[in-house]
């Protein structure tokens, strides 16, 4: 129980190092010009994924939860991949990425690291963690009720994301926390395409020309005049 109590622990650090990132990062877009949208789901958001961190510690404790290690070191072997593919997405999206979505005009596309092959990568590592953390200690429970939350969530969060980047003038919007996470986080980004429909999210949304969207946990960047997240 010690052990697992001090892994929820590192998460939450790493939700807390997400947060510094997401400040530097927001000051580096408003010195841009940019706007921010969607912050009614934001509050959402960083309380959803708070409690995750909460119930799963509760649920363990209260609930008497094992350790199975059938399931539990897969499971922990799924949240460090998913810590794993969040960093490579901020790491991509550079000061683009954020918790909220923030839209930056006039910035180019990015195609780069984990948006070559996934629309939303930002949000399946929210995702992946939402049903790891708790399985790791077989807290299902937990499990269950955040992946609904965060569903909804998620498509509360997209839909604004993909909102912010039409509404600045920017089209074929695709969306990607958390950082809520954040998802998103985050945590999330929107990358949208020059002129059409191929954006990606999570954390950060930057769209280029006239295109794109994304994640929870996020930030959103658009180009010519541009739009949220995560978990």
């Amino acid at each position: 129980m010690i052990w697992y109590v001090l892994l929820v622990a590192a998460v939450a650090a790493e939700r807390i190092a997400e947060l510094v990132v997401a400040r530097r990062n927001e000051r580096w877009s408003m010195a841009r010009g940019a706007t921010v949208a969607g912050q009614g789901h934001y509050p959402v958001m960083v309380a959803l994924h708070t409690g995750l961190l909460a119930a799963c510690v509760a649920e363990v404790w209260l609930g008497g939860r094992p350790f199975l290690p059938a399931l539990g070191w897969p499971m922990a072997a799924v949240l460090v991949a998913a810590q794993g593919l969040r960093w490579w997405c901020i790491g991509t999206l550079g000061p683009r990425w954020n918790t909220r979505v923030i839209v930056v005009p006039g910035l180019p596309l990015v195609q780069g690291g984990p948006y070559r092959w996934l629309l939303h990568p930002n949000y399946v590592a929210v995702v992946a963690e939402g049903v790891a953390l708790p399985l790791v200690h077989t807290a299902w429970l937990t499990a269950l009720v955040f992946t609904v939350l965060n569903a909804a969530l998620l498509t509360v969060r997209i839909r604004c994301e993909n909102t912010a980047l039409a509404g600045s003038g920017t089209a074929g919007v695709g969306t990607a926390g958390p950082g809520a996470a954040g998802a998103g986080t985050a945590e999330s980004g929107v990358t949208g395409p020059g002129a059409a429909g191929t954006g990606t999210a999570e954390s950060g949304v930057a769209g280029a020309g006239a295109a794109g969207a994304g994640t929870a946990e996020s930030g959103v960047t658009g180009s010519g005049a541009a739009g949220d997240v995560t978990a």
